[in-house]
């Protein structure tokens, strides 16, 4: 037995001298991937056990706000009697768009196809949906209400080209409780299934490979002690994402360290990546995460206009957070702020994520732009050009939409969004195993690792970069490949 396991070197069947414990398929991380899961596996009629890290379950999943991304197929209960008949296509074409060229088709597609489906399942384990749209923009609904709009979807250029419906799922609970709802529901959906064992304070630190290179096992740490525990038919990874790894965030993810809140929990520190990457798992898309800027609300703020150190606008505001706050850190700009009008300032004191500051106010453009050491001309010109546009009900450089086409009016308030001067800026990790939709790990040529899964975060799903982020992609994302990952494994 070697003198140190770790998650970077996989233990050979040869050095195990005695099997303690035997399922046929061990899980990684009680999350929304590893829940369900396990549930699939007990459902397909398989056994499992469950090694969670901490004292209970929920993962970066019971952290969250649950919405869940789900749509297509002519609709959802809830889409439907909300006036959404929503179509498979456009809900692939979008989120294609939204993944870009890192977009795996595959799993894009059997996503959007059975995502109905997937919302039915989550019904009938007593996930609760209100039949209610929540009109107003926002990051999360603070309503029970059951869906809203959580992405790009009505702006530019992703309307242009996919027929826009509200799929952001949120449980049927007031204020930002869904995390906690959802695992509470999917803890007691594994507690009664008699098939399924969950180890709570159980750290897992390796994966066990025979010499053809199958997964076999997995080494785990209990009451201070090294346990072998044998799984005849596979390990699935659901150990979340890296964000809190320091060192593979500088390595992998330099761009996240703009931000100045990692958004997880203590387990995720790519322990579950490193043991699939050890077993020969390649891992993909790593240099990409979710970073944003959540400016709003107020829903006001997206009538005004964002500003680099050149006095010129950078993107329609119109977009979800993380696409804007994706377009700040690719330009070329060492300041920015958003300019807004006294009016669309509004309640921004009393509710705010953002946090950023008011850094200038002028009477005349002319008088902020000064204030702001903008180049002499710059801003006056871009807000002249803008409003011109406004008038005549467009916006020909980025194509807001029409309802937050407002003239911005002196005075003028700026606010100050730079990354590192103060505002929020959460960001999590999004790159990991490579996965075939079945949620089997597979090698740099595309061949399987027979007895090994990822889900989650641990594997890199259908949510590839945060300029095509939408909110509850992540959870409908964990859920749904953990499924999948279970039906796979049981099958074995």
């Amino acid at each position: 037995m070697p003198a140190t396991t770790t998650p970077t070197q996989a233990r050979k069947v040869s050095e195990v001298d005695q099997w303690h414990m035997e399922t046929e398929v061990a899980i990684v991380g009680f999350g929304g991937a590893g829940g369900c899961a396990a549930i699939q596996v007990a459902d397909s009629g398989g056994k499992a056990i469950i090694f969670e890290v901490a004292s209970a379950s929920g993962g970066s999943t019971a952290m969250s706000s649950a919405e869940i991304y789900m749509g297509g197929s002519g609709g959802t209960r809830v889409q439907r009697a909300c006036g959404f008949e929503d179509t498979t296509e456009a809900m692939f074409t979008y989120m294609m768009m939204s993944a870009g060229p890192q977009a795996d088709e595959d799993k894009i597609r059997g996503y959007c196809e059975n995502s109905t489906a997937h919302f039915e399942w989550l019904c009938e384990l007593g996930v609760p949906f209100k039949d209610s749209f929540h009109e107003s923009r926002a990051i999360m609904c603070l309503t029970d209400d059951g869906l809203l709009y959580t992405g790009s979807e009505k702006a530019w250029p992703f309307a242009e080209h996919a027929a826009p419906a509200a799929r952001g799922h949120n449980l049927y609970v007031e204020g930002d409780n869904g995390g906690p709802l959802f695992m509470k529901i999917v803890t007691e959906n594994v507690e009664q299934r008699p098939a399924i064992t969950v180890e709570y304070e159980v750290r897992a630190l390796t994966l066990i490979c025979d010499d053809n290179n199958e997964v076999v096992g997995l080494v785990v740490r209990k009451d201070q002690q090294e346990l072998n525990v044998r799984a005849t038919k596979g390990v699935i990874l659901c150990a979340g994402g890296f964000v809190m790894n320091d060192e593979m965030l500088r390595k992998h993810a330099p761009k996240l360290t703009r931000g100045n809140q990692a958004i997880g929990n203590p387990g995720d520190t790519g322990a579950g990546i490193q043991m699939g990457m050890s077993a020969g798992g390649a891992a993909i898309n790593m240099h990409e995460g979710f970073i944003s800027l959540p400016y709003y609300p107020p829903a006001s703020i997206t009538g005004g206009i964002l500003v680099n150190d050149k006095g010129q606008r950078i993107i329609n505001e119109d977009v979800y957070h993380a696409r804007l706050g994706n377009a700040i850190l690719k330009d070329e700009g060492e300041r920015f702020y958003f300019i807004v009008t006294v009016e669309q300032y509004g309640d921004y004191e009393k509710m705010n994520f953002m946090a950023a500051e008011v850094c200038g106010t002028g009477e005349t453009v002319a008088e902020l732009e000064a204030e702001l050491q903008l180049p002499g001309g710059s801003l006056q010109h871009t807000v002249s050009f803008y409003n011109d546009n406004v008038a005549h009900g467009s916006d020909p450089m980025f194509h807001k939409a029409s309802e937050w086409l407002q003239t911005l009016e002196v005075p003028l308030v700026a606010l100050d969004v730079t990354p590192g001067r103060g505002s929020f800026w959460p960001y999590f990790t999004l790159g990991g195993l490579d996965t075939l939709p079945s949620g089997e790990v597979v090698r740099e040529d595309r061949s399987v690792i027979p007895g090994l899964y990822a889900a989650g975060r641990t594997a890199c799903g259908v949510v590839r970069r945060a300029e095509g982020y939408s909110s509850g992609m992540s959870v409908g994302d964990a859920t749904y490949s953990g499924r999948l990952a279970g039906k796979a494994a049981a099958a074995r």
